[in-house]
């Protein structure tokens, strides 16, 4: 037997309570073969069942809650913030909140299960108003589904894991160099591919003290604001004059924005990535003189520029509360 098996034997609820963790946090730790592992160590008897599914449950829900608080309290910064560490961040904010858009509070029964949702999900629960009972309930049910799954799995293969584990434990460091060296590949590809993303998407930014001059000066201007329904619902203050317009209906509704005047869009995600696609996007219907605002609605509001409070739309098919 080998000595990671051997430690894990000894520490294994110590190990698995940490691991499941850290990794709801949001550092880059393997979650899902730890719990396999668990899993089959439970179904040879070196490992109580109790131990292998209970303590990862417990754990998810302290680091969800913590999330849950925060962005209770933080809010989009939060949101923002862990989106920036991920590995795919353009696209995280926009993603969760549309999935929170379609399922609401049933969506934490799922997002375990959807590659870069995890961590994201509790804050934006937190931000929307969810109560912290429902909060529990769901993002619990959901922990219990998640890591019930993996354990299940290891549990029931726990022979055939069992014979794999004695055939790689003779290949040691090799294995770990292979594994590690894997991980890096990913990384360093999901990193150029973004790299390579933001070089199409680079186009002249206004900033908004450009934008703020233009107004003063009483230049007509068409803004546009993009961001989610959502974001409208937990914060629906908008650059004076701005129309909102959701990404998804520029195809159909860019003949609503006129073309003899500058055209500035803004957003809430990093790097202004809606806005320069929806630039882009524009551009290719005929709509030259579009820029997006650097920095969107966060930079403007770190300015203390003056907002316009705008009720949002109600969106019924969001129930986050009781």
């Amino acid at each position: 037997m080998d000595e990671g098996t051997q430690f894990l034997i000894r520490h294994g609820g110590q190990v698995v309570f940490w691991v499941i963790f850290a990794e709801q946090l949001g550092l880059p730790v393997p979650g899902i073969p730890v719990l396999i592992a668990a899993g089959a160590l439970a179904g040879t008897g070196k490992m109580s069942l109790a131990s292998a599914a209970g303590l990862p449950v417990i754990a998810s829900l302290v680091a969800d809650y913590a999330w849950f608080y925060l962005g209770r309290n933080r809010g989009g910064p939060v949101l923002s913030w862990l989106c920036r560490i991920s590995l795919e961040p353009d696209s995280c904010v926009r993603r969760t909140e549309n999935l929170f858009q379609r399922h609401g509070a049933r969506s934490l029964l799922i997002a375990k299960f959807v590659p870069g949702l995890s961590t994201v999900t509790p804050p934006l629960a937190g931000m929307f108003g969810m109560s912290a009972s429902r909060f529990l309930l769901y993002d619990g049910s959901g922990a219990f589904l998640w890591v019930g799954t993996s354990v299940g799995l290891g549990y029931l293969f726990s022979n055939q894991l069992e014979q794999i584990a004695r055939l790689l434990a003779g290949t040691g460091t090799l294995l770990v160099v292979i594994l590690v060296g894997a991980l890096g590949g990913f990384i360093g590809y999901k990193y150029v591919q973004r790299q390579r993303f933001l070089r199409e998407l680079r186009m002249a930014r206004i900033t908004v003290d450009e934008l703020k001059g233009k107004m003063d000066s009483g230049e007509d201007l068409a803004i546009v604001d993009l961001r989610h329904p959502l974001d409208l619902e937990a914060n629906p203050h908008v650059i004076p004059g701005a129309q909102h317009m959701l990404p998804e209906e520029i195809e159909h509704r860019h003949h609503e924005i006129p073309r003899d005047r500058d055209i500035v869009l803004y957003c809430a995600c990093p790097n202004e990535v809606t806005s320069a696609r929806t630039a882009l996007l524009l551009k290719n219907n005929g709509i030259q003189r579009v820029r997006p605002l650097a920095g969107g609605i966060e930079a403007w509001r770190e300015r203390n520029f003056p907002l316009e409070v705008r009720p949002p739309t109600p969106t019924p098919e969001v129930s986050l509360t009781p």
